[in-house]
């Protein structure tokens, strides 16, 4: 059974190379590769051509796709990264926020399954560190089972409750509800 991947090419770059026949160019090519349940992976490949490249980023990043921690949509807790000059902020978000993040830590987040997710890049802002400090947190992250179990302590039973469903299954209810407050 093949299993649907989403792939996303974040970065393109053509490079040069002097030779004594001229220049030689080359392509770049940075792509990203999720399941959209937990797994992403990031892949670079360099070719002649573009989609060479692009094929071969694709095989690298399933390659070294690793499982994050999505928990209710979002990031279970903060996380802080530094990779080289770039530091990475990575904040749970309330449902409904979307992802703010720049263009290669989106990527990354919404090929992982993330949807509610708050970013902040410090320092430098290069896509390619940005991409690299973007795994590096996903891999730091735990979840709240894998803390409590670490502390001794049993896995609690959560009721997920979620006051915007009930709303839209019933909107008169809600507005009875304003009126009453007000």
């Amino acid at each position: 059974m093949q299993e649907q991947l989403v792939e996303t090419t974040v970065i393109i770059r053509r490079t040069s190379k002097m030779t004594s026949g001229g220049r030689k160019f080359r392509i770049d090519a940075w792509v990203v590769v999720g399941d959209g349940n937990g797994r992403v992976g990031v892949g670079h490949g360099k070719a002649q051509e573009t989609p060479d490249a692009i094929q071969k980023a694709i095989r690298k990043a399933k390659k070294g796709m690793i499982k994050t921690v999505v928990w209710r949509g979002t990031v279970p807790h903060d996380v802080q990264v530094k990779f080289k000059a770039t530091k990475l902020l990575l904040k749970p978000a309330s449902p409904g926020t979307g992802i703010i993040a720049s263009r290669p830590v989106r990527a990354i987040l919404e090929a992982a399954g993330y949807r509610n997710v708050l970013t902040k890049l410090i320092g430098s802002t290069n896509p390619v560190n940005a991409l690299y400090a973007t795994m590096k947190a996903l891999s730091m992250l735990r979840s709240p089972d894998e803390v409590l179990s670490a502390r001794g302590k049993r896995k609690r039973v959560v009721k997920e409750v979620v006051q915007d469903e009930k709303a839209q299954n019933n909107p008169q209810e809600e507005s009875d509800r304003q009126e009453q407050k007000d």
